[in-house]
């Protein structure tokens, strides 16, 4: 067995993704919020739409082309769907690179684009976003970085903030009140606890106690005793861990059920996946623990059609490049000349997209239906569904 170091140091292109996805934007952002002048042009609805899509492509990186791959054609898929708009999908392969996802947006305004879908990495989409400004379009980045939300720039990932919102108000209505919070020391392990503390606060309960932890099996052993103790005095009802890292959550829940602790004791919730990879569900220390989800009927339609279409599994993000021509396509559809600015855009009915409903808030981030589900003997079940509409507003 290697240790949690070796598996961090090896772990997949994905984790290396969604890192760089949520670190801190070297460029100036653009500021939470808007005011002001709709920011983005207007257009006829009964001519063509032309959307430029930003993927990354030719990386040398298997699993970041593969993704590139599965944007590009999700997006195509949606643009086909199109039921009453004419879209105008463009591709631009780009690298990681600011620069490079810069000049794919330069040409693709030079070339009429109304509106920017990607890039996928927080730092390009940030520079992205300053460089369309004198364009007037707006950005709808993959990234789940809400540090770079803002002005013209919109995030589409699904943030910690969404899934820690919809874990916390569940676990309330439910009875739970008092939350141990446990987080790595990293950049994504800080933005999670945020997310954590934030939903606490908003849902009226209450922050009983945190736990940080380096990514270590030694750190992570040395919390043990504290939770522990905590979990059997009855005096907190959940514990939520961030586990963003992948060799996190197995040996974080595997140490604790080692010590006696389970979420008989007190709920666990995870701010990540823990059906992925599979073999997780298998694990004795995730049993019964609580995480979110997209709806997962309408993304196993979706899988089920991407793999006849294409002969392959899309990329578990690959369906954001569907979303985005989804929104801008319901939009034109309606005969809505406000489809690619922000009056447009962050429509407060939102949007359906193959990870259910969604939509974009003003100040560039964005509120996604989710599922609870937990783990039962190893298989996934869905406590809780994913909502289907929004009620009006913002929250469900």
């Amino acid at each position: 067995m290697f240790t949690i170091a070796k598996r961090i140091t090896r772990r997949a292109a994905l984790a290396g993704i969604l890192g760089a996805g949520l670190a801190t934007a070297a460029c100036q952002p653009t500021s939470l919020g808007s005011s002001g002048p709709a920011i983005g042009p207007q257009i006829d609805p009964r001519q063509p739409v032309q959307v430029a899509l930003l993927v990354p492509g030719g990386t040398g990186n298997s699993d970041l082309d593969w993704l590139g791959r599965s944007l590009a054609n999700s997006a195509r898929m949606a643009a086909a769907d199109a039921d009453g708009a004419q879209i105008d999908l463009r591709v631009y392969t780009t690298t990681p690179s600011e620069e490079s996802a810069v000049s794919a947006a330069e040409k693709a305004a030079a070339e009429g684009a109304k509106i920017i879908l990607g890039p996928l990495f927080a730092d390009s989409a940030n520079a992205v976003g300053n460089a369309m400004k004198d364009n007037n379009l707006n950005v709808l980045s993959f990234s789940n970085n809400q540090e770079i939300a803002g002005g013209n720039v919109f995030i589409l990932g699904s943030t910690f903030q969404n899934v820690a919102d919809r874990l916390v108000s569940y676990g309330v209505r439910q009875g739970l009140r008092r939350f141990l919070m446990i987080y790595e020391n990293d950049a994504a392990g800080q933005i999670g606890a945020g997310a954590i503390q934030a939903a606490i606060a908003q849902n009226g309960a209450t922050l009983s106690g945190k736990q940080q932890h380096a990514l270590s099996q030694e750190s992570i052993d040395a919390i043990i005793p504290a939770v522990s103790a905590a979990a059997k005095s009855g005096n907190i009802d959940a514990i939520f861990m961030t586990a963003n890292q992948q060799a996190v959550l197995p040996y974080l829940t595997d140490q604790l059920n080692d010590a006696g602790v389970t979420s008989r004791d007190a709920q666990f919730m995870g701010l990540t996946r823990w059906d992925t990879p599979a073999a997780r569900l298998q694990l004795p220390g995730v049993q019964g623990g609580w995480f979110a989800l997209p709806d997962t009927s309408l993304q196993s339609q979706f899988v089920s059609r991407y793999r006849s279409a294409y002969g392959e599994a899309p990329h578990d993000l690959g369906s954001l490049g569907y979303d985005g021509v989804a929104a801008v396509a319901a939009l034109v559809s309606a005969g809505n000349r406000n489809a690619v600015n922000t009056i447009g855009l962050t429509r407060s009915s939102g949007f359906t997209g193959v990870n259910g409903v969604f939509r974009l808030r003003p100040n560039g981030t964005n509120e996604r239906g989710l599922a609870i589900a937990t783990v039962t003997n190893g298989r996934v079940v869905v406590i809780d569904a994913a909502p289907r509409s929004f009620r009006g507003g913002f929250g469900f």
